[in-house]
C-alpha cells in the first residue's frame, strides 16, 4: 500500500440471499415493484442491465473477487454499500426492520474477511423514520459498520421531514457516514427510454435530495453531519446559483441561515461525475477537503480506472491526495466504534 491508502468511498454489494428471502415473504409486493422498475426504467434497459449485473455478480458477491478487482484498480481500501435495490423503499414496517438488520449482518460479515481493506456501510428503514434510529445503532454499534446507505426518498417521506430529526441527531453523535445513493427516479416514465433513468434521474434525485437537506435547515441544526453524496451531489454544484437566488428573494425559500451556496462545503461528495471539467468544479464549489474517491464499484456506469481518472484531472496535487484517501480517512477518524 502507498503512504496514504487510496480509498474508494462508492463500491456495491448484491445480497441474493436477502432478496430471495424478500421474495418469500412478500411475493406480490416484489411483483409491483418489478413492474414500478418496468415503468420506470423501460423495457430495453432493463434488458440490458439484466446481464450486465449478472456478469458483475462475482465482484459483487465474492471478496476474493473484490481484492483482485480493487488490486487492478490500485485501490487499496473499499467502503462497501447495498446495491440500491436492496433499498425496499416499499417494505412494510416489520419486513423492512428485517431487511435492515440482515442487511447489516451480511454486509459486516462481508467486510470482516478482510477488514484492513474494507469497511462497510448499512442500511435504515427510511420509510419508517420511528424505526431508522435503533437500525442505525444496529449498524454503527452493533455490527462495526462505518456508517449507513440511504435514497433519496422513500414513500411519502422527503429528507427534509420532519421525523428523520433524532435520526440525523444520532448520526451526528455516532459520528457515522450517512451515505446518499438515490434508488428510482420520481419522474418515472418520463425516462423511460434512453437509459435516462439512470443518466439523468439519478443526478435529479441527488439534487432534489440535498436540496431538502439544505433548504429546510437540517444542516444548521446538524453541523457534524457526515453526509456524503454519490455521483458528485448530482446537478445541485453546478446549478447551486438558482438555489442561492431564490434563497435571496422568496420567503418560503429562505428557512436556512445561509445562502445554499455556502452548505455545499459542509457535505461531502464522490468523484462520479464522468468529466475532468466537472470534477474540477465540484472541488471549486465544495473545497478539496469535501471530495472523495468515488467509482460505483463494478456498474457499467461507475469509473473503470478510477485512481487514473483522478489523477488525469488536472488538479493539484494534494488536493489530488486528498481525494484518492485522505480526506475519507479524516471522515472515519471521528465514528464511534462499536
Amino acid at each position: 500500500m502507498s503512504d496514504t491508502p487510496i480509498t474508494d468511498v462508492h463500491a456495491h454489494i448484491l445480497l441474493p440471499g436477502l432478496h430471495a428471502e424478500v421474495e418469500r415473504r412478500a411475493p406480490e409486493l416484489v411483483e409491483e415493484a418489478a413492474a414500478l422498475e418496468l415503468k420506470r426504467n423501460g423495457a430495453e434497459s432493463l434488458a440490458v442491465s439484466g446481464p450486465m449485473v449478472g456478469a458483475r455478480v462475482p465482484k459483487l458477491t465474492s471478496v476474493a473477487e473484490r481484492l483482485a478487482a480493487m488490486d487492478a484498480q490500485g485501490v487499496d481500501r473499499q467502503w462497501v454499500s447495498a446495491s440500491p435495490n436492496h433499498f425496499y423503499p416499499w417494505a412494510p414496517e416489520g419486513l423492512a426492520v428485517w431487511i435492515a438488520n440482515e442487511a447489516n449482518r451480511l454486509i459486516a460479515s462481508h467486510v470482516a474477511q478482510a477488514p484492513e481493506r474494507l469497511t462497510g456501510l448499512g442500511l435504515v428503514p427510511l420509510q419508517h423514520p420511528s424505526r431508522m434510529l435503533e437500525c442505525l445503532d444496529d449498524a454503527v454499534l452493533g455490527r462495526g459498520l462505518a456508517g449507513v446507505e440511504i435514497s433519496s426518498f422513500a414513500g411519502d417521506v422527503e429528507l427534509s421531514d420532519e421525523r428523520l430529526e433524532p435520526f440525523w441527531a444520532r448520526a451526528e453523535e455516532l459520528g457515522a457516514v450517512v451515505f446518499l445513493h438515490p434508488f428510482g427516479c420520481s419522474l418515472d416514465e418520463r425516462l423511460d427510454r434512453f437509459y435516462l433513468s439512470n443518466s439523468v434521474g439519478q443526478p435529479t434525485e441527488n439534487a432534489v435530495a440535498l436540496s431538502h437537506l439544505i433548504f429546510s435547515g437540517v444542516l444548521d441544526r446538524h453541523p457534524g453531519l457526515k453526509l456524503v453524496a454519490a455521483h458528485g451531489g448530482g446537478y445541485l454544484p453546478f446549478a447551486i446559483g438558482r438555489s442561492d437566488r431564490a434563497w435571496r428573494v422568496r420567503p418560503e425559500a429562505h428557512r436556512c441561515e445561509h445562502e445554499p451556496s455556502s452548505y455545499l462545503r459542509r457535505l461531502w461528495f464522490d468523484t462520479v461525475v464522468h468529466d475532468a471539467h466537472a470534477l474540477r468544479h465540484l472541488v471549486e464549489v465544495a473545497g478539496g477537503s469535501r471530495v472523495l474517491l468515488g467509482s460505483d464499484f463494478p456498474f457499467d456506469m461507475g469509473l473503470d480506472d478510477p485512481v487514473t481518472e483522478i489523477r488525469a484531472a488536472g488538479l493539484p496535487d494534494e488536493i489530488t491526495r486528498r481525494i484518492l484517501g485522505g480526506n475519507a480517512d479524516a471522515l472515519l477518524e471521528t465514528r464511534v466504534r462499536a
